[in-house]
């Protein structure tokens, strides 16, 4: 029985994780593989500083490729084990994976893979979710707790969270650093990285979901027969803004991404709403002054057209993994 996996399933599982969602698809991650270990390394040129100040934003892209890329190997029949931030000297290596032979790939290993391919980010209204409380129980179940805090906020926080929303643009109206990197990074696509114009809404849709971050509009009125977005909205937070928790954090929102996906759910990472302080505390209100809110999700039900959206461009292989010594044993 081999022992490593091979170059070729390196390079398969990189790429799935290269599907993750990141801030303006800035995808600011980077991989190298020795033909024992795999290693992830935050790319400090892709974060955008005038959006992503602290850089968290830049941490929690790369833990959703790392959530991702471990999902991908057990598809493949390998479980990974993560060493988080091993060299101190070092604090753009997130981590270090070794990899051994999984016992059995069950259905939902295979699904979970499956569902990275299926999923995106929809900006348009969502209905609400069905079956949602049975299935909240069972997301809770998929990840460590001590990763991440999940809340799920109820309508009655949707004014509080719409005045979050507008404090952001607010504060940053003035901010021409911040408006020439969204004016660069979306609306058209750069290098196989940013927001494509097709992944953008209009003026009037965006109307309809009052808590989206403001980009660059486009023409058109789509989804018409959802009046008011019904989604459910969900809050991760961790207990502190150190960069292992920011990862985890990541890590976990692989997690209810995939797991949303494969439930039929339509899902929407928002992240504006935690860039500012001040909207940040605003959030924290709501779920209940414990923690520090890092990301939310809209999480809700869209037309089955809308799963076949195209999808957004993302870096070559060449540009994201590199390769040396050995590549493992043929499987």
């Amino acid at each position: 029985m081999n022992e490593l996996p091979t170059g070729e399933t390196i390079e398969k599982a990189v790429l799935l994780a290269g599907r993750a969602p990141s801030l303006h698809n800035s995808q600011p991650w980077h991989w190298t593989f020795d033909g024992q270990a795999l290693r992830l390394f935050a790319v400090p040129e892709r974060r955008l500083p005038a959006t992503d100040t602290t850089g968290r934003q830049m941490l929690i892209s790369c833990g959703v490729a790392l959530g991702h890329l471990r999902a991908a190997m057990s598809a493949a029949g390998w479980r990974t084990l993560v060493a988080h931030f091993p060299n101190p000297n070092r604090r753009n290596h997130l981590a270090t994976m070794t990899f051994h032979r999984a016992h059995f790939v069950t259905d939902a290993d295979r699904a979970r893979a499956d569902a990275i391919l299926r999923r995106h980010t929809d900006r348009l209204p969502f209905a609400a979710p069905p079956g949602w409380p049975d299935f909240e129980t069972v997301l809770r179940s998929t990840f460590d707790p001590a990763d991440a805090t999940l809340n799920v906020l109820h309508d009655d926080s949707r004014p509080t969270l719409a005045r979050a929303s507008e404090m952001t643009a607010s504060l940053r109206r003035y901010d021409p650093d911040y408006h020439a990197e969204l004016q660069w990074w979306t609306g058209h696509v750069v290098a196989d990285a940013g927001v494509p114009k097709e992944s953008l809404i209009s003026e009037q849709e965006r109307q309809r979901v009052s808590v989206g971050r403001k980009f660059p509009t486009v023409s058109g009125d789509r989804r018409g027969e959802v009046a008011d977005d019904h989604s459910v909205i969900l809050v991760l937070s961790t207990d502190s803004d150190t960069p292992d928790d920011v990862v985890h954090c990541g890590e976990v929102l692989s997690t209810v991404l995939l797991e949303c996906t494969l439930a039929g759910y339509a899902t929407c990472p928002l992240t504006h709403l935690t860039e500012v302080p001040q909207s940040r505390a605003l959030v924290r209100t709501l779920t209940g002054g414990f923690g520090l809110p890092q990301v939310l999700v809209r999480v809700g039900s869209a037309p089955e057209s809308a799963q076949d959206a195209p999808l957004t461009p993302r870096r070559p292989l060449s540009e994201i993994l590199e390769m040396s010594g050995p590549q493992g044993e043929v499987d």
